[in-house]
């Protein structure tokens, strides 16, 4: 467990201060010749060292209890501690104890949760004492037979792609039949790729490449018309290398002529998958209207 450190008072900020202050007053009153300043020993050494320490637990147990949460209840606890200096074969084991416990409660209050969250935000599908009884194995070691912790790794990725993919099973659905229905219109073109796309003005201009960069005007929509971006309510193209966006345009963007406008359909394979990009939710077909102005050179 990472704990910081409490940072101690410097001595040398403390002693100064006077000095600084007589030093300030020579230069106004530099007229008058100043005697030196005597150096006056007002406590012994003993004296001083008690009050240093004692300066030094400024703010020590606010620390303890906010940072290292110890109850404030048990300081004489924390003094027996202190006290003994050493760490003890008990206090060793008592330490190991307390950092299990404090693992035992982020394992509950924040890494069980935020795991079901990532598979689904409704329903908890977690077995808490498999999961706890597997977080033990994991700590201690313990061998699972036929099962390497590669293997596990394998199993808990691809599993975890599964619970993904069944939260948005009617989405991914819907979205495949858009593209099968859309695909069946005579003027819609479908690549090797998946990719769709309607001509809706015919350019005459260059084809650009895959590295070059390009002018254009675009509308993104959802297939059910939800509109998430838009470059002509900004009032101004946009400017891009045509490799350094989603799949579905750079292929686009490499088959169009300058002059350009073409309505894409891109499935969720050339475009975010199952990424949650805000707007556009994890597996969406994506439709733009693109129109290509100019090779920017």
């Amino acid at each position: 467990m990472k704990r910081m450190k409490f940072v101690l008072l410097l001595a040398a900020a403390l002693v100064c201060a006077p000095a600084v202050a007589k030093d300030k007053t020579k230069k106004k009153n530099n007229k008058k010749a100043v005697a030196p300043v005597e150096v006056v020993d007002t406590v012994s050494a003993d004296v001083f060292s008690f009050h240093i320490g004692r300066a030094n637990t400024n703010g020590l147990q606010q620390y303890l209890v906010q940072r290292m949460g110890v109850d404030a209840a048990y300081m004489d606890a924390f003094m027996e501690g202190f006290k003994a200096g050493k760490l003890s074969e008990d206090d060793k084991r008592m330490k190991a104890r307390l950092a299990g416990m404090e693992i035992r409660q982020q394992v509950e209050e924040q890494i069980m949760p935020n795991v079901s969250k990532q598979m689904n935000d409704s329903v908890d599908l977690l077995n808490k004492d498999e999961f706890v009884r597997g977080f033990s194995a994991g700590v201690m070691g313990t061998e699972v037979p036929g099962v390497s912790m590669d293997s596990t790794q394998i199993l808990v990725q691809k599993q975890m792609e599964y619970y993904k993919k069944a939260k948005y099973v009617e989405t991914i659905k819907k979205n495949e039949d858009f593209l099968k229905e859309n695909g069946k219109k005579k003027d819609v073109v479908t690549t090797a790729s998946g990719l769709q796309y309607k001509i809706i003005t015919k350019g005459t201009g260059e084809i650009p490449t895959a590295t070059q960069r390009v002018k254009v005007n675009y509308r993104g929509t959802l297939i059910d018309g939800t509109e998430f971006d838009s470059s002509y309510k900004r009032n101004e193209p946009t400017t891009f290398a045509c490799n350094q966006v989603i799949k579905g345009w750079t292929e686009a963007l490499t088959m169009m002529p300058v002059g350009s406008k073409w309505e894409l359909y891109i499935p969720q394979e050339l475009a975010y998958g199952e990424r949650d990009n805000g707007q556009i939710p994890p597996y969406s077909t994506l439709v733009f209207e693109v129109e290509l102005l100019e090779i920017v050179k």
